[in-house]
């Protein structure tokens, strides 16, 4: 399987049991979408990621959402969206961790609708299941109390939002701004050529100039998950090993006022 977490559209066809996940909204696939394509309800994963009763740790339930989009346990799943990869990489990054083969297409739907994929597999029936192996994909997940450990003891924060953001002026919805001790920022717009995220040799020089140095554990955040995937998408592309998602992000760490904040 390629290191790479992105793929191109032109080399979708050297691989088998082929599942297009449209990750667009609904209005948008409605109006057209590829052939065998599959919607991922993305707002129903956005609110199941922050409901305690839904989170990550639960695994059947998420097991259950993979299935259901014709995930098997031998699919190679091909995601994208309308450009902006943000949201490619927050299904990317949930379905990698649960142990789904998956790839974000870089381009999204323009590089979908100019091509015809022939190689889409047939997600009848149930032979192969997928069963959810939480923590088994290339990125991991660390949450709040974990991060707060190891923040000056071993992590370095990726901080993927914007440089008001990251400064204290946009606040977002959130009581507090301003960022993780120690964290280096790298807005998520850097990260891409229009709707195409950068080549590896150019992502690991951007995240290298931010201060980043080999070895680093890298942990990616935003304010709500969808950022801060992407940051995790250009790290391994880039060459770093040992990627970690702290999904719920700022709009996480914040609400708590024993988490440090500068």
């Amino acid at each position: 399987m390629p290191q790479d977490p992105v793929i191109e559209i032109k080399d979708v066809s050297g691989l088998s049991n082929i599942l297009l996940l449209d990750v667009r909204d609904k209005s948008a696939f409605d109006a057209d979408h590829a052939e065998g394509a599959v919607r991922v309800p993305v707002e129903l994963w956005v609110d199941a990621a922050k409901n305690s009763e839904t989170s990550f740790a639960d695994v059947g339930f998420w097991q259950q959402q993979i299935r259901d989009l014709g995930v098997k346990a031998k699919s190679s799943a091909i995601v994208f969206d309308d450009g902006r990869l943000t949201e490619a990489a927050r299904v990317w990054f949930i379905l990698q961790y649960f142990g789904a083969t998956t790839y974000v297409l870089n381009g999204g739907w323009d590089a979908v609708k100019g091509s015809r994929i022939t190689n889409v597999a047939t997600q009848s029936g149930t032979q192969n299941p997928f069963i959810a192996k939480p923590g088994t994909g290339k990125v991991g997940l660390i949450e709040r109390e974990a991060l707060r450990d190891e923040i000056g003891n071993g992590a370095v924060i990726f901080d993927a939002r914007t440089q008001a953001e990251f400064d204290g002026l946009d606040l977002k919805n959130n009581a507090r701004g301003g960022h993780l001790p120690g964290a280096l920022l790298l807005s998520h717009s850097e990260l891409l050529d229009g709707k195409r995220l950068k080549a590896a040799a150019t992502l690991h020089r951007l995240i290298d100039h931010t201060g980043f140095q080999p070895g680093d554990h890298i942990v990616t955040h935003c304010d709500g998950g969808g950022r801060a995937a992407l940051a995790a998408v250009a790290a391994v592309r880039a060459g770093y090993p040992g990627v970690r998602v702290y999904y719920l992000s700022f709009a996480d760490w914040a609400k708590d006022e024993s988490c440090p904040i500068v």
